[in-house]
């Protein structure tokens, strides 16, 4: 009898605590969902009146001396970062899936400039983020060189409006892959040349629909029916997790390689996400022009994250004081605050970790290539 009591003391015991453990986050809960939207209408209606101490274009300090890697360079913000990180003076290489638009772009500006200084020193790279092949074949080209690169800017992202679920060729869900998996590869393949390059930084264009999204670690594609697949739960939730795996990479990359790693949002801009619209939305969006930026308003805080002395500070000051997340630099190129999702530390590492094992590389591939070893990727030429 005694042991039978002291069986069940341990099972309701057991039951107990297994009552007591928190229970899987699944979803955002519905004031987090609305706080998210609300900030989402704020920076609409508020962004011009925000940014109004902000010139346009954006001066830029002398920045003769850098080398920057663009992605999506070829239309909407991206084409104005790359135009006018050339036309300050750096070596501007456009990392582009379409190569000939890129040349195309090139040459018009190469015959605006003329008489204006110096030829502009603008190459082009191809890379499709819908392959991580390419990415990963980018990423040994440019490291081949053995040349400085000091800055990245993982521009490129895709918001299919109301389109259904699609997944690339690499099996992974198309903004998730584009707008996270891709760039983040990415970043960590070209340590080595940043490295080189430091102080130098990784400069993600992020958004404020990140307030909405949400991400399931062990669910990055939606499919496992737990949440209704949309296009805004696709976009948010990739834009989140991207901000996650930059606060876990600003964290384990040591003050002493002077890579900093910054998310910003331009605000709510004007760009080929509109030309994805229906008709009768885009007829509205054009409707309230006094609201939304242009490109080339739409670029300056990436600008700012890019070439800003006080930058680097900054990050290393939110290092030293532990804090969560990565710095977020906002549409009026001041410093503001990820959503409270994005301070969730433990699935911020979940996030991290899956992240590594989606695109192939080695947990420990950050320490590795701080070290100056090579790593092997699943993807591209060095594949196993």
């Amino acid at each position: 009898m005694a042991n039978e009591l002291e069986t069940k003391k341990k099972n309701n015991t057991s039951a107990s605590e297994a009552s007591k453990a928190p229970l899987k986050k699944e979803a955002l809960g519905w004031m987090e969902w609305l706080r998210g939207w609300f900030y989402l209408v704020y920076e609409m209606l508020f962004q011009r009146i925000l940014a109004s101490h902000l010139h346009n274009p954006m001066p830029l300090p002398p920045i003769n001396d850098l080398t920057c890697v663009v992605t999506g360079s070829t239309s909407g913000i991206g084409r104005e970062i790359a135009r006018q990180l050339a036309e300050a003076g750096a070596h501007v290489v456009m990392a582009v899936r379409s190569t000939n638009r890129a040349q195309e772009l090139i040459r018009k500006w190469q015959e605006d400039w003329s008489g204006k200084g110096l030829p502009l020193n603008i190459e082009v790279m191809e890379l499709d983020l819908l392959s991580l092949d390419s990415v990963a074949q980018f990423a040994e080209a440019w490291n081949a060189r053995m040349a400085p690169l000091h800055v990245l800017i993982n521009n490129a992202g895709i918001f299919s409006i109301g389109e259904p679920q699609k997944f690339s060729k690499d099996g992974y869900e198309e903004h998730m892959q584009v707008n996270h998996l891709a760039p983040a590869m990415l970043s960590i393949l070209l340590l080595p040349s940043l490295i080189r390059g430091s102080p130098s930084r990784i400069v993600n264009v992020n958004s404020t629909m990140h307030y909405v999204g949400f991400v399931d670690p062990e669910d990055m594609n939606v499919v496992s029916g737990k949440r209704k697949y949309t296009s805004v739960v696709g976009y948010g939730g990739s834009k989140l997790a991207q901000i996650m795996f930059s606060s876990v990479l600003h964290k384990r990359l040591p003050a002493e390689t002077g890579i900093s790693v910054v998310c910003n949002t331009p605000g709510i801009v004007l760009t080929n996400v509109a030309r994805d619209l229906p008709q009768y939305l885009q007829v509205g969006y054009r409707l309230i022009p006094y609201f939304i930026f242009n490109p080339e308003e739409g670029s300056r805080s990436t600008l700012f994250a890019a070439t800003d002395p006080q930058i680097s500070e900054y990050c290393e000051m939110l290092k030293a004081d532990d804090w969560p997340v990565c710095a977020y630099i906002s549409h009026d190129c001041r410093p503001t605050n990820a959503s409270e999702e994005a301070h969730n530390v433990e699935t911020s590492y979940k996030v991290w970790e899956k992240t590594l094992e989606l695109v192939g590389l080695p947990s420990d591939a950050v320490e590795r290539l701080i070290e100056g070893e090579e790593i092997k990727c699943r993807y591209g030429n060095s594949q196993e």
